[in-house]
């Protein structure tokens, strides 16, 4: 499902950070299956204003740290359970040790997909210590840049001091190694944008993490994702 070689083989920035971006990750006929059956299955809504970053989004685990096995496969179309599978083969690690010098065959993974509804947003940040590399991978059959929702690589954390912005196009993406510098954000998504910005993160973590998506005990009521009632809602909140 991934070319995996267009990952080995990609330039690493190393200004103001190490990243990269990896466009074309999938054939024209997986990009469209992949678009066409993005989750909408048990995802659940996280927001916070008053923290080192504000953000606004809902989340699926697709595979949970450490889990061998994805998370419920059952609800996935074919292609979500092929792509699931490449994230979990040796193959994958290899490509994205290659790309960022980092030995990341042992290293915990978790993946886990996003929905950013109108009014979604990422602050600028720099990821948590216990982080090593993030693959973010977009999954929006079209998109207009207006609309936000775009990953934004930036030198400060001054969310203006942009070095490349990334369009969450499905076949789009970046990768990014963790570093005290290592800022980065998503614009906000207009309030009037009638779909929702499609993302997923495949997360190498130090040994010894432990999920801050989804900690032990957590018990968040999980729900179907509904782009024009959650659009609704969150139009009716943020206008009020």
């Amino acid at each position: 499902m991934i070319d995996l070689n267009r990952v080995s083989r990609q330039h690493l920035e190393t200004a103001p950070y190490r990243w990269a971006v990896v466009d074309g990750l999938f054939s024209p006929r997986d990009a469209a299956a992949l678009a066409a059956t993005f989750p909408r299955d048990n995802f659940k809504r996280l927001a916070d204003y008053a923290g080192e970053k504000d953000f606004e989004y809902e989340a699926r685990a697709l595979i949970g740290l450490r889990e061998p096995s994805i998370s419920r496969p059952e609800q996935l179309s074919r292609a979500w359970r092929a792509l699931a599978n490449d994230f979990l083969s040796p193959d994958y690690r290899a490509a994205m040790s290659s790309l960022t010098a980092v030995d990341l065959r042992t290293a915990p993974l978790e993946v886990n997909v996003f929905h950013y509804p109108p009014g979604g947003s990422l602050g600028a940040h720099t990821d948590l210590r216990d982080k090593i590399v993030t693959h973010v991978l977009y999954f929006n059959e079209s998109w207009n840049d207006d609309d936000g929702g775009c990953l934004t690589i930036l030198r400060s954390s001054n969310p203006r001091d942009t070095v490349r912005t990334v369009s969450p196009v499905v076949g789009n993406s970046a990768v990014l190694v963790r570093s005290d510098n290592s800022w980065h954000a998503v614009s906000p998504v207009v309030k009037s944008c009638r779909h929702s910005r499609r993302s997923l993160t495949a997360t190498f973590y130090l040994p010894g993490s432990v999920s801050t998506m989804w900690p032990p005990g957590d018990t968040t009521p999980l729900h179907h994702y509904d782009s024009r009632s959650r659009g609704r809602r969150w139009w009716d909140r943020l206008t009020t």
